[in-house]
């Protein structure tokens, strides 16, 4: 069951129709149809054969399955305990979860009953309910295992108390929302927005809150990290904030069920950071002084480090990501911990370099460590010099005065360059001395849940009318988030310890009032590029307010003229198509057949 994580976190084109089209991200110059129509923007028709969430249909359905024949079968063993068989339920109804929140209804019945273990194969199928999901599977499953869950996980990254305690306070949050249904989105298949026990949303609010409140105070073996850095920093992984994830390890290739030299672009390698990694290996410096034309020195090489990785630029950042969710780039210490925006000479420990001092921008040495190129912070007072086309840099990156490394700003970025991903950057002890293995899928774990979503389900909760505990308001619960963004113990940047304190100025800069438009911005700013973007915007409705539009820069070199995109968000699409192979597989009449898929698909 743990497993099966692989086949969903990590791989990159399920991870694609979880940012791709969100405030988040666009698709970049290397995007295949199954990015570019994710995006939304007239490229490519959505569809059920290019709906990448189908990586979830195919993964969580024999998962559930098996997670039934252990629930069935355990009671005729005699000798499995309550807490076993609780992993189990927590799983079943973390899939029927996942598969609610993406496609709607879902079968309960596999061929042998509502959520029994089934062993006969069949090709039919009836979809329940969104109702009958959450109240028949989603929290009785999750009921039982808050109740029977240890409090210390039977294995690392085993489920536990407070691990089911935020999963059902994230399905009571967002059935609150699909209650009340602020902007009259439909839902297939049909149901009134009423629940089977007779609850309001208002009431689900309130549990949502009481929850995760609760998993806070009863934190078990968890903690939020002292710093963002630490969340993330690969020399950390696996730490006390991090409750689920779906493993890796560079240590056995069996065991890593992926090749530890190169990755297989397919589950369940861990490949979805390559998706939003740029061409940084097409960056050039110049071998001898006062040389012109394109650079002849690859000083940046593809490298199995964590500000680097295997470039596929199929996903990009949009720019208002970049200088709007991330506007406080000083004393907000996540975008240096979300980002790679300083690409460093590491020519030395490739090939075909063996100069151990090349020139880069006006001309300037560099050497092995030093900024190459920079993505700027803010646009700088004095007006960067842009080439035409790649230029020297290779790259169209553009001259600052005095400075030896090449610059873009962040209204330069474009689909083609751009900051990298540095949060979910490879991360390897047996480089060497060398470039290690780039082409490789990450041997780091995917991390599904962390502890501070705990913080942000109960704000948000919050804010939607449920009543606080005493320190516990909305805004107290999102600075407590902020005060520790606030808060610097490395500078990614400068490639330097950094020691500073900002959380006074943090929590004084949260408005009085938190709205759930704020709520949304902080989540972006904690959990961006993670995959929870457009279940985020789905679930409050707002994907269309605030991903309609973005701006980006175009698909060649040297385009740093951003246009204003815009995208054709319909009601239907707040809801994934039914996988064109599922269909296929049903023997059903063609009306029946048609029925099952989501409208407007």
């Amino acid at each position: 069951m743990y497993a099966h994580l692989r086949y969903i976190y990590g791989e990159a084109y399920y991870y694609n129709v979880t940012e791709t089209g969100t405030d988040e991200v666009t698709y970049g110059q290397s995007a295949d149809e199954n990015f570019l129509a994710a995006d939304l923007s007239g490229r490519a028709a959505f569809n059920g054969n290019n709906s990448r969430a189908d990586r979830v249909w195919f993964a969580a359905f024999p998962n559930i399955n098996t997670a039934s024949g252990v629930i069935k079968n355990a009671s005729a063993v005699g000798t499995v305990s309550p807490a076993l068989v609780a992993e189990a339920r927590f799983f079943r109804a973390f899939d029927y979860f996942l598969l609610v929140q993406t496609f709607g209804g879902v079968p309960l019945d596999l061929g042998s009953g509502e959520l029994q273990f089934n062993t006969t194969p069949i090709r039919t199928s009836v979809r329940n309910t969104v109702p009958e999901v959450y109240t028949k599977a989603v929290f009785p499953d999750l009921l039982i295992a808050i109740n029977d869950l240890p409090a210390t996980p039977r294995v690392i990254g085993g489920v536990t108390k407070t691990l089911a305690r935020l999963y059902l306070a994230k399905a009571y949050l967002t059935y609150a929302w699909w209650l009340e249904n602020p902007n009259n989105i439909p839902t297939y298949p049909e149901a009134q927005r009423t629940d089977p026990d007779g609850h309001n949303a208002q009431w689900y609010y309130q549990k949502a809150y009481d929850l995760a409140a609760d998993g806070i105070d009863n934190p078990g073996q968890y903690r939020l990290q002292p710093t963002y850095y630490d969340v993330n920093v690969g020399t950390n992984d696996r730490n006390a904030e991090t409750m689920l994830y779906a493993d890796h390890t560079e240590s056995s290739q069996l065991y890593n069920a992926g090749d530890l030299s190169n990755g297989s672009a397919g589950a369940p390698d861990n490949f979805a950071s390559w998706m939003l990694t740029w061409n940084y290996p097409s960056i050039r410096s110049f071998k001898t002084a006062g040389a012109s034309g394109t650079g002849n020195a690859s000083s940046v090489q593809r490298e199995a480090v964590q500000p680097l990785g295997r470039p596929w630029v199929r996903m990009a950042p949009t720019i208002g990501a970049i200088m709007n969710t991330f506007a406080d780039k000083t004393n907000d210490s996540r975008y240096d911990g979300t980002f790679t925006t300083v690409y460093r000479g590491n020519w030395l420990r490739g090939t075909g370099v063996p100069e151990t001092t090349l020139y880069n921008a006006n001309n300037l040495p560099v050497s092995m460590g030093d900024p190459i190129l920079t993505f700027l912070n803010s646009e700088p007072a004095t007006a960067i010099t842009y080439p035409s086309g790649a230029g020297a840099s290779g790259v169209g990156a553009g001259v600052l005065p005095g400075r030896a490394d090449w610059v873009v700003g962040p209204n330069g970025i474009s689909r083609i360059a751009y900051p990298g991903l540095w949060k979910l950057g490879p991360y390897r002890t047996d480089n060497g001395t060398g470039l290690g293995s780039p082409n490789a899928g990450s041997t780091r774990p995917y991390y599904v849940a962390k502890f501070s979503e705990l913080y942000f389900v109960a704000a948000e909760a919050a804010v939607k009318g449920a009543t606080t505990k005493a320190g516990k308001s909305a805004r107290e619960l999102i600075n407590v988030i902020r005060a520790r963004a606030g808060k610097w113990r490395f500078d990614n940047s400068s490639n330097a310890a950094k020691v500073q304190d900002n959380s006074a100025a943090m929590v004084a800069a949260t408005p009085a009032t938190i709205d759930i438009n704020y709520i949304l911005a902080e989540r972006s700013r904690e959990y961006y590029g993670e995959g929870y973007r457009w279940y985020d915007l789905v679930r409050t409705q707002k994907w269309n307010e605030l991903a309609g539009t973005y701006r980006i820069g175009g698909n060649n070199f040297g385009d740093h003229t951003p246009t204003t995109v815009t995208r054709t968000i319909q009601p239907y699409h707040y809801l994934r198509p039914i996988p064109q192979a599922q269909l296929d597989a049903l023997d059903v009449p063609a009306d029946v057949k048609a029925a099952y898929q989501n409208p407007g698909y």
